[in-house]
């Protein structure tokens, strides 16, 4: 495993759930990326504002951590570009489908005890599973 830090991303985990509790405790809103960022471009009418701020946030912290660590992000994705643009849009689709993403549903939903959730994450990981498998299996590995 070259790219085991369990350090880093037990410091990640912690920070991402501080952030759900505390949106959820202080806002009342269940901090999912897909539903914050489908607000934003909607244009909810006295709605924006935040979830603007907090997908720039977002941004801005990922931009700002480049410059502290730049092989932070240096990870090498082995696929074309036209798989990774099919699978960005699969994920929109199926996040529209499944009212959710892998964080409204797996970090928000779960720590709940959500049983929508828990359905939604255990359909989503097992395709992703089998999506894994038949692409490295039958395509090579490459797309």
């Amino acid at each position: 495993m070259e790219n085991f830090t369990p350090y880093t991303s037990l410091a990640g985990g912690l920070l991402i759930g501080l952030a759900a509790a505390g949106m959820l405790v202080l806002n009342g809103r269940i901090a999912g990326i897909s539903g914050i960022t489908g607000g934003v471009l909607k244009g909810d009418v006295g709605d924006t504002l935040w979830r603007f701020l907090f997908v720039a946030g977002l941004l801005a912290g990922g931009f700002a951590y480049s410059f502290v660590d730049p092989d932070a992000f240096s990870i090498a994705i082995e696929r074309s570009t036209g798989a990774l643009v099919v699978a960005g849009l699969l994920v929109g689709f199926g996040t529209q489908m499944g009212n959710g993403c892998t964080s409204g549903h797996g970090i928000c939903g779960l720590s709940r005890f959500s049983g929508r959730s828990l359905a939604a994450v255990v359909t989503f990981m097992s395709f992703a599973a089998l999506t894994v498998f038949l692409v490295n299996h039958f395509f090579g590995g490459v797309l």
